[in-house]
């Protein structure tokens, strides 16, 4: 089969592998879309921990297919089943597990990070996975391409949970790029109020408000548009981008009693963030994180997206060939368009 190599910093490589051989309590599926996502592209850029020629990572924990074979031991899943898979294992047995909050293990196990992921053409899911209810149904509506966005989807919808911004508050999301888009989506379906979005790269600000009229563009500097839309802060900030600067400068937008969602992680060397403590103090303000979802946070997304009330379909830019993933990876570094996927 063919499987798309992480080797180090920026080298990928196709190359032909055995299909995995399945135990009695495994199955075998089929990956008909994988979706490169912003971890994928850092580990491209920067490289990652233990990955060389010798010993290469095939990439991507958002992706979904058919199961195509399964383990004697195996009652939950049958070949045809069409579904998507939630990409971290726990333990167990620790008690973030026994929690139901497997994603917070310390001993986790990740496709994509930790184990072969999603872009090739067969994926073995391991006992644990099946065990631990990570595996998906879909129905047949809902497409490939849309059900391997689910996991992105329910990483916001934990953030904003854990949030638990107030209905008909003022939303400033900053950051364009799909994982920004998703936020707009979640915000909405929280019932946010005025929902107002910035973004360096014109492109995909104006994109955002392509598809949402009803949103307010901020472009330039945040504190005049919020001016001229006759603001003087926002209840709700969420950072959607991996930028230090707009973490910082976050704090002054806020509104008193204002919550902000720190969504997205920030580069190797640039984690310190120098922020005005006194405004956290004097607004009572709120700085929360997030990290991954629960696997009743991504069943709830799949069910969402399912039944139509979630529009995945729109963050979708370009469908590539498995022979086309270097072009894929490019765009993707180059923050062209919004999510691009790769179809086996």
């Amino acid at each position: 089969m063919k499987a798309i190599q992480l080797l180090g910093q920026k080298s990928l490589r196709m190359a032909e592998v055995p299909i995995p051989e399945i135990n009695e309590n495994e199955a075998l599926l089929k990956v008909r879309a994988a979706s490169i996502c912003g971890t994928d592209v850092r580990m491209y850029l920067n490289g990652y921990k233990g990955v060389t020629e010798e010993t290469p990572l095939v990439l991507c924990h958002e992706f979904s297919g058919d199961i195509v074979k399964t383990g004697v031991n195996v009652t939950s899943l049958r070949p045809g089943m069409k579904v998507s898979v939630a990409p971290n294992m726990g333990c167990g047995t620790c008690d973030m597990c026994v929690s139901g909050n497997t994603h917070l293990c310390r001993h986790i196990s990740s496709f994509g990070v930790t184990m072969d992921g999603g872009l090739q053409e067969y994926v073995k899911i391991p006992a644990e996975a099946i065990r631990q209810g990570n595996v998906i149904l879909l129905d047949e509506k809902i497409s490939y391409q849309e059900a391997a966005l689910v996991e992105p989807l329910s990483c916001v919808y934990n953030g904003q949970k854990l949030l638990g911004a107030p209905v008909g508050a003022d939303t400033l999301i900053i950051g364009m790029g799909p994982i920004g888009i998703m936020h707009i989506m979640v915000a909405r379906l929280f019932g946010a109020g005025r929902i107002l979005v910035t973004d360096l790269n014109m492109d995909r600000l104006h994109k955002a408000k392509e598809l949402f009229p009803d949103v307010i563009a901020i472009e330039g500097d945040v504190m005049e548009g919020l001016h001229k839309n006759g603001l003087e802060g926002v209840d709700v900030c969420i950072i959607a981008a991996p930028s230090a600067i707009a973490q910082a400068q976050s704090l002054a937008y806020m509104n008193m009693n204002g919550k902000l969602l720190f969504f997205g992680g920030l580069p190797q060397g640039k984690e310190n963030v120098p922020i005005n403590t006194n405004l956290i103090h004097y607004r009572q303000l709120t700085i929360q994180g997030c990290t991954k979802q629960n696997l009743a946070e991504y069943r709830l997304c799949a069910k969402l997206v399912n039944e139509g009330r979630i529009p995945l379909g729109l963050i979708m830019s370009d469908a590539y060939s498995a022979d086309e993933f270097q072009t894929a990876f490019d765009n993707a570094a180059a923050a062209k368009g919004l999510k691009h996927v790769i179809e086996f």
